[in-house]
């Protein structure tokens, strides 16, 4: 679903629609005046109107393209820095990936060598409890 912002207008472009509609009231004021004072061919006045009205829809259009495009320079900028805190957050967490494993790395040689030792004192005790038993029987005997 698409965010849909109205365009925050500078005063330069609200002058600019101004004059959008100011030049449309001159040419009906004037094509009144026009056809009282002259004669003019049907065909050439059509002609007249179709040219200005055409040169308006120029105009709102390039004012609608750079809107447009102000609009996708808006939309760029925001993605850059929506890209950017991205990157800052991967690397942070590349970070934190790379102290953990290196905690896992230190705690699994420390599991090692703890088991080892367990594992060479059970056979400490294992040979303690042999040794005892023999003295047992000796005497007992």
């Amino acid at each position: 679903m698409l965010d849909f912002q109205f365009p925050v207008l500078h005063e330069s472009e609200i002058q600019e629609l101004l004059s959008l509609f100011e030049t449309d009231q001159q040419v009906t004021s004037q094509s009144g005046s026009e056809d009282t004072n002259t004669a003019v061919c049907p065909s050439d006045e059509r002609k007249r109107r179709r040219m200005i009205s055409n040169r308006e829809s120029a105009r709102r259009s390039r004012w609608r393209k750079k809107k447009h495009l102000e609009n996708l320079s808006n939309e760029v900028n925001r993605l850059v820095a929506q890209n950017r805190e991205y990157k800052n957050r991967l690397g942070s967490v590349t970070h934190q990936c790379h102290l953990v494993g290196r905690d896992n790395e230190r705690l699994t040689y420390e599991y090692l060598a703890l088991r080892n030792k367990l594992r060479d004192l059970y056979r400490i005790l294992v040979t303690l409890q042999m040794q005892m038993q023999m003295q047992m029987q000796m005497q007992l005997q």
